[in-house]
């Protein structure tokens, strides 16, 4: 990786680091022509409602959020700048809720979350989503479970630095990756990237691998 990329990825890890503690952006705030397009259009909303049915315990879903911490967070991905957030699918009582990491203004104690796949997947605050399946069994998918649970019951804050070697903070990513090969007892089920000196985890790591198929892509109207 040459110099001026190095600086480049640098910079956006800095900026959305010093935007997300001090709550200046929501990680999630939309453009208003966005926003007021995005909830009167009736093909986003039937999109929504089609990708939630698609929905299965240890899927992840993704969604590329239109507010400028999104989109800068989203330039950290190395091969497939899609996505800027992440989260994992438990069905509970027949109805799918997505556990995910999350820091900024739309979750003030950036603890750890859990909300509705409609909440995840609104159109209000992002440009589109998509459902990824892996190639796990039936075992895996409950240790997944119970591990993305386990992670709740303890409520990690958002990882601010964005430290892969801490377990005690977590950001989107780094929480889907723990999370997957812990439940599958393999450490290179989802590899990290290395670049500019550092090790983490980016959005596209969670996909762009041989155990992960894309359920659905979805750009709003």
């Amino acid at each position: 990786m040459n110099t001026t990329v190095k600086i480049f990825l640098i910079a956006i890890l800095s900026g959305a680091i010093f935007l997300i503690s001090a709550g200046k952006i929501d990680t999630d705030v939309p453009l208003e022509n966005t926003q007021s397009r995005s909830l009167v259009n009736k093909w986003n909303k039937h999109a929504v409602d089609s990708a939630i049915s698609f929905l299965k315990s240890g899927d992840i879903v993704l969604r590329s959020g239109n507010g400028a911490i999104s989109q800068m967070l989203a330039q950290m991905n190395q091969k497939d700048k899609s996505y800027s957030h992440c989260g994992i699918v438990i069905i509970e009582q027949g109805y799918p809720f997505v556990y995910h990491a999350i820091g900024g203004e739309d979750n003030p104690d950036e603890r750890l979350r859990r909300d509705s796949a409609n909440r995840f997947f609104s159109p209000l605050n992002n440009d589109g989503i998509a459902i990824v399946s892996y190639d796990m069994d039936d075992a895996a998918t409950e240790a997944l479970k119970k591990t993305v649970l386990q992670y709740y019951k303890a409520r990690p804050k958002f990882d601010m630095k964005f430290d892969l070697a801490t377990d005690d903070a977590l950001y989107c990513s780094e929480f889907v990756y723990k999370a997957l090969n812990k439940a599958t007892n393999n450490a290179t089920f989802i590899t990290p990237t290395h670049a500019m000196g550092h090790t983490f985890v980016g959005i596209d790591d969670l996909f762009m691998n041989g155990h992960a198929r894309f359920v659905c892509r979805i750009k709003f109207k």
